[in-house]
């Protein structure tokens, strides 16, 4: 493989493949995609990945770097000088960043799977509540790190920005099947308007799977993988 080469083991639905996608669209790199098979994994992911076995794997030349959160700050490192910076250059605006797009990894994705999963409406209300209060922790993050400014980045996305848009199709999934309103205008309107102008972004609509795909996608694991009885 070329020194330079880079390619990208992935799975579409995945948030933590699409954040990487994102960013490597934002920073104008070209890259072979491969898509992977999670229920049945193949040669080139256990090779690239043999501890966790998970993707993403980004493959460039002859190193593998794993875990989405590595792989973006890889990719703002190795090409500081192309595109937008991913991560703030200030070292505290840096570690804020870093601490809030873990939240968003513990708290965001569990509980979309928890709420797919569960068995009674109590659990599945009790989900729904957990993303809620995290969105909005969430909508005081996004004041203070854009510090009013249109994006967590401020004028250009950054790394909160694709770690979180990265979930839009997740969290508007979850609204339909729940019923329940997750970004709320009035419970977190920063958010909102930042959505909105997040999905309109080359980078989001190149990487972002339709919510109808992702839908049908969650209710095909609910019955042939989680097992959960469903109405629909």
């Amino acid at each position: 493989m070329a020194e330079d080469e880079l390619k990208l083991l992935g799975m579409w639905a995945s948030p933590f493949v699409i954040r990487i996608r994102m960013m490597l669209e934002e920073k104008g790199l070209s890259y072979e995609y491969i898509e992977q098979d999670l229920f049945n994994k193949s040669e080139l992911l256990l090779k690239h990945n043999p501890i966790h076995k998970k993707v993403p794997v980004l493959i460039h030349g002859d190193r593998d770097i794993c875990e989405s959160l590595v792989i973006l700050q890889y990719i703002d490192e190795k090409w500081s000088g192309t595109g937008p910076p991913v991560l703030p250059i200030d070292p505290y605006d840096r570690a804020i960043a870093r601490f809030w797009a873990l939240y968003i990894d513990d708290k965001l994705l569990p509980s979309f799977i928890g709420f797919m999963k569960a068995a009674t409406e109590e659990a599945k209300a009790e989900k729904i509540a957990d993303t809620q209060t995290a969105l909005e922790l969430l909508e005081g993050a996004f004041q203070k790190c854009s510090a009013g400014k249109d994006f967590f980045g401020g004028d250009t996305t950054g790394y909160l920005d694709v770690t979180l848009g990265s979930h839009l199709a997740w969290i508007k999934t979850t609204e339909i099947m729940s019923g329940a309103k997750l970004l709320d205008e009035t419970k977190v309107p920063l958010l909102v308007d930042w959505a909105k102008r997040f999905i309109t972004l080359d980078c989001a609509k190149k990487t972002l799977p339709s919510v109808d795909r992702v839908e049908k996608y969650a209710r095909e694991l609910q019955v042939t993988r989680w097992k959960v009885a469903t109405a629909n």
